[in-house]
């Protein structure tokens, strides 16, 4: 006669297979789980992009949660009598007061301060870079319009969420920070002074901005962003991943691994490889190190301070403008040297946001892609991409001009104005020279597909000459060069009224130009006929 003996991990088991499947049985949730470890995620490295932009967020979320239980953001006047000497005795608010204590008193509050600060430029870098991609590959195309909009939401919120974070601390760094800000707003017309009242409660540097802030920075900001990541997050399983082309991929098969055991367990690695990379970042390379800068005051401007590199551009842009271009009219001011570098940066965001819709537009292309292009093969979109990034670049270099200026000895004037012809130019030479590399590469790409590559091998033939033996490419190597789509300009067609009207025009004109210049990929005709003829 046996018995059986009941072990304490034999009953742990049953108690989780027993609440596992009274969980399952009132919320049909495996089936969930099955249909999202079937999902299938392409191995391409560019697609880690997007995961870094994941994993820092939980990382922000981590550390944010650390810094909440000891940041007091009042701006109640006291003295300082902390750790920190040199700022004994000094006249300052309770929010910096009790910034100085989490980075001086608190046991790994400076350590997670500088977590959470790089984890911060690390999310905004990623989606940044993660946007990109899927900009030059093509991948924001139906039916991943929405998505791309979307993503931009998320970069918009992520830009704001570090503004309001950085604004928090109340020392002399952050607070022309927001003196800036400030002055911008009341540069708008009838509304500019009242949201200046609003925000700052009160005349500038006023008694609620860093409570206000603090309340959007823990609460509104991360709660939006949360939800549009969550949004985002199920329509990249809706749409289903893009992929690069090669054998076996198609808009309708996705090639890679399943989420479920394969992603999941590199995925959860990769987050712990990022964790680590921002603690070792953190732990060996000081960043905004408040304690030099001083409590905020309106009187000094101290030089050398630069606003983190994604809020460059908005004060780039500012520096930029000419000088003294105020319009007085009716009684009013219309100080263009604010509101012209605010409408620029304002066209350049809802350009980039529509960019999808504008593309299909003057393409007439309503397909659904699901294979990324190769930027070389849409010659036009990285060109307009390549001069994006130089308009962007050149309002972000500007940021720092007075650094540019006193470190390698140069007049401010002189490094505002080069910058100044640079953001009309700059743009125009990069599409330029972007663009005719595009067409370049292709040439090339045609050409080893239909004569294969330099072997490097010279053989005499029997007549005397020389000649250079070319390797032949495998199936998969030529299916990489020759497998994109030749799109060819719209035509003009007559509406139902047989009128051609101004639109039509004007969308045929801006097709045109958009592929104007292009190479037919070789058919399959031509690859036989360049094969017998290499084999002959």
């Amino acid at each position: 006669m046996s018995t059986s003996t009941v072990t304490p991990q034999t009953r742990g088991s049953r108690f989780t297979a027993a609440a596992a499947n009274y969980l399952d049985e009132r919320t049909s949730i495996s089936g969930a789980v099955k249909e999202l470890g079937r999902k299938i995620f392409p191995d391409h490295w560019s697609f880690m992009l997007g995961e870094v932009a994941l994993y820092s967020f939980v990382v922000i979320l981590l550390s944010g949660t650390f810094l909440t239980f000891f940041f007091d953001p009042s701006m109640t006047e006291v003295y300082y009598d902390g750790e920190y000497m040199p700022l004994s005795g000094i006249h300052m608010s309770v929010a910096y007061h009790s910034s100085l204590d989490l980075s001086f008193e608190v046991r790994g509050g400076l350590l997670m301060r500088q977590v959470h600060h790089w984890a911060a430029l690390l999310f905004v870098a990623s989606i940044g870079l993660h946007m990109l991609r899927v900009f030059f590959t093509g991948a924001f195309r139906k039916p991943r319009e929405i998505n791309w909009v979307i993503g931009f939401v998320l970069f918009v919120l992520a830009m704001a969420e570090g503004f309001t974070g950085y604004s928090l601390p109340d020392d002399l760094l952050s607070g022309n920070g927001l003196r800036i800000i400030d002055g911008m707003l009341k540069g708008l017309p009838v509304v500019g002074v009242w949201i200046s009242y609003f925000l700052f409660g009160g005349e500038f540097p006023g008694v609620e901005v860093i409570p206000r802030l603090y309340v959007l920075h823990i609460m509104l900001l991360p709660a939006i962003l949360i939800v549009t990541l969550a949004l985002h997050m199920v329509l990249l399983i809706v749409n289903k991943h893009t992929q690069f082309a090669g054998p076996g991929r198609t808009n309708e098969n996705v090639v890679g691994v399943p989420i479920l055991p394969h992603f999941a367990a590199k995925a959860g690695g990769f987050f712990f490889l990022v964790f680590g990379v921002i603690m070792l970042i953190a732990t060996f390379f000081t960043i905004n190190p408040i304690w030099n800068y001083g409590p905020y005051d309106p009187s000094p401007v101290s030089a050398g301070t630069q606003p983190d590199w994604y809020i460059g551009f908005a004060d780039g842009a500012l520096r930029l403008a000419p000088p003294n271009w105020d319009v007085h009219v009716f009684g009013y001011t219309l100080p263009f040297g604010i509101l012209v570098p605010m409408i620029a940066l304002v066209g350049l965001l809802v350009v980039v946001a529509i960019y999808p819709f504008l593309e299909a537009w003057i393409t007439g292309d309503k397909r659904e892609h699901h294979i990324a292009d190769r930027p070389r093969n849409a010659p036009t979109r990285t060109a307009i991409g390549a001069a994006g990034v130089t308009f962007y670049a050149v309002m972000w270099a500007a940021a720092s001009s007075d650094i540019m200026a006193t470190h390698f000895m140069l007049t401010m004037e002189g490094v505002i104005h080069t910058l100044q012809a640079l953001l009309f130019v700059g743009p125009v030479i990069a599409y330029i020279v972007t663009k005719r590399i595009c067409l370049g590469l292709q040439k090339k790409d045609r050409e080893i597909a239909l004569h294969g590559f330099e072997s490097g091998r010279i053989v005499r033939m029997p007549g005397g000459a020389y000649i250079e033996v070319h390797e032949q490419l495998d199936e998969y190597e030529r299916w990489r060069l020759v497998s994109y789509t030749d799109y060819a300009p719209l035509m003009i067609r007559p509406n139902a009224k047989g009128r051609i009207t101004a639109t039509q025009r004007a969308r045929a004109a801006l097709s045109r130009w958009f592929f104007e210049d292009r190479i037919v990929p070789p058919t399959k005709g031509e690859i036989e006929h360049a094969k017998e003829h290499g084999h002959h």
